[in-house]
C-alpha cells in the first residue's frame, strides 16, 4: 500500500481556507496512492472552540472528503470537529474511495488544553479494513497510552493524526518509534507545521516507521507531501520469524 501525509500549516477556524488548500495539494499528488492522511482538526487547527467550527456528518466538510476521496479514488483519513446529539467531537473520519465513511472518536481527551472540558471522548477502538490491511487510526494524545493502543487486533498500521507542539516534539518521535516495535506494525504520525492562534509552535515531524522500528520516512520539519510504500508480506515474515505478538499479555480495557 502507497501512503501519502500531508504536513503543512492550517489556517484557524477556517474550513473553507483549509479545505481549498488541502484540495489543491491532494490533486497535485501524481503517484498512484492509495491513502491520503491529513493531521489533526485539519480544517480548524487544535480548538476548544468547538461551538463556532463544529459541523455535522451531514457537513460541508464530511461531504467534501466523500467527493474527494472518490473522484480521485483514494482514501482519505484526518480528524475534524463535529457535533451529534447536542456533544462535540475530535473525530477522525476514514474515508474509503467509495465515499463510504467510518469514524473514530478521540478516547484520550487532552487535560492540558482543556480538551476534556468542551469535547466527549470516544468509548470505541476503531479498526479499518482496506485493501487487505487492518488499520487502527488513533488521534494525537492518544499516542501517550499503549494500553489502549496495543495490538490485540492483529492491525498493520497504527495511524496518529496530531497537532503536536514542536515543546514536546522528542515524546512524539520516541512513542511513535515505540508504538511500532512494540506492536511489530507500521506506524505513521502526520502533524502540523507553524505557529497556532495560541502562539504555540509546531515542526512537524510527520514519519513512517517499519515494525523493527526503522524509518521508511524520517521526521520532516518542512511542509510537503511525502510519499512511501508498505510491505505487508515482508511484515508478515518478520511476524512469524520473531514470534513476539503471541507472547503477548490478555487484558481488558474498562469503559470500552
Amino acid at each position: 500500500m502507497k501512503i501519502a501525509l500531508i504536513q503543512t500549516d492550517l489556517y484557524w477556524e477556517s474550513p473553507e481556507k483549509n479545505r481549498n488548500y488541502f484540495e489543491q495539494k491532494i490533486h497535485e499528488i501524481s503517484e498512484a496512492v492509495d491513502l491520503i492522511v491529513l493531521p489533526e482538526m485539519f480544517s480548524t487547527g487544535f480548538t476548544m472552540n468547538p461551538s463556532s467550527v463544529a459541523e455535522t456528518m451531514q457537513g460541508e466538510t464530511v461531504e467534501w472528503m466523500s467527493l474527494l476521496a472518490r473522484a480521485t479514488k483514494r482514501a482519505i483519513t484526518g480528524s475534524l470537529v463535529i457535533e451529534e446529539n447536542g456533544e462535540f467531537y475530535n473525530r477522525l473520519l476514514f474515508v474509503f474511495p467509495s465515499g463510504e465513511t467510518k469514524y473514530y472518536d478521540k478516547r484520550h481527551l487532552f487535560t492540558l488544553a482543556g480538551e476534556d472540558k468542551v469535547y466527549t471522548k470516544g468509548d470505541q477502538k476503531l479498526i479499518v479494513d482496506y485493501l487487505g490491511w487492518k488499520i487502527c487510526p488513533l488521534i494525537c494524545y492518544d499516542l501517550r497510552f499503549p494500553v489502549f493502543s496495543r495490538n490485540t487486533e492483529s492491525y498493520d498500521l497504527l495511524l496518529y493524526v496530531a497537532n503536536w507542539p514542536k515543546i514536546r516534539t522528542n515524546a512524539w518521535d520516541t512513542l511513535l518509534k515505540a508504538r511500532a516495535i512494540e506492536n511489530m506494525c507500521y506506524s505513521v504520525g502526520v502533524n502540523r507545521i507553524g505557529l497556532d492562534y495560541h502562539g504555540y509552535e509546531h515542526i512537524g515531524h510527520s514519519q513512517v516507521i517499519d515494525f523493527l522500528g526503522e524509518y521508511l520516512i524520517t521526521p520532516q520539519e518542512i511542509e510537503g507531501v511525502f510519499i512511501t510504500e508498505l510491505d505487508k508480506e515482508k511484515m508478515y515474515e518478520t511476524r512469524k520469524k520473531l514470534d513476539f505478538l503471541n507472547d503477548k499479555d490478555q487484558f481488558i480495557i474498562q469503559g470500552l
